[in-house]
């Protein structure tokens, strides 16, 4: 089937459908099959709404992160050493000001989980 028309609900051909689905409604469509003989009419509409949990707070700068760098990745060692990071042998993290790693490759790798435990919301 080709689809050759996509209406917005309000246009011209919606008004029925809008009537009968109201806010629900996203689209209509004109769906042709291959022979050209019939037309099908198909809506889209919407069947749940959930709300999003609220977004999480920003990390402040001066903020100690942890952050994993797998073996081998050699750059991003340097790269957390050069920006003051610290190494802990015994969890086998860096742990580097926020503000430092922020828009970097490294905030990649920030653990969560463990980000989570020392207080970062």
């Amino acid at each position: 089937m080709i689809a050759r028309l996509k209406l917005k609900p309000g246009q011209k051909g919606t008004k029925a459908l809008v009537e009968k689905y109201g806010d629900d409604l996203v689209c209509v469509r004109y769906r042709y099959d291959e022979s050209g003989r019939t037309r099908i009419k198909t809506v889209e509409i919407i069947v749940e709404r959930n709300e999003l949990p609220a977004s999480r707070r920003k990390i402040a700068d001066d903020v100690i992160v942890p952050v994993q760098i797998s073996y081998g990745e050699c750059e991003l060692g340097k790269m957390a050493k050069s920006l003051g990071g610290k190494w802990d042998h015994d969890v086998k993290l860096w742990y580097i000001k926020y503000g430092s790693i922020k828009g970097t490759n490294l905030e990649k790798h920030i653990i969560l989980d463990a980000a989570l435990k020392i207080g970062i919301p």
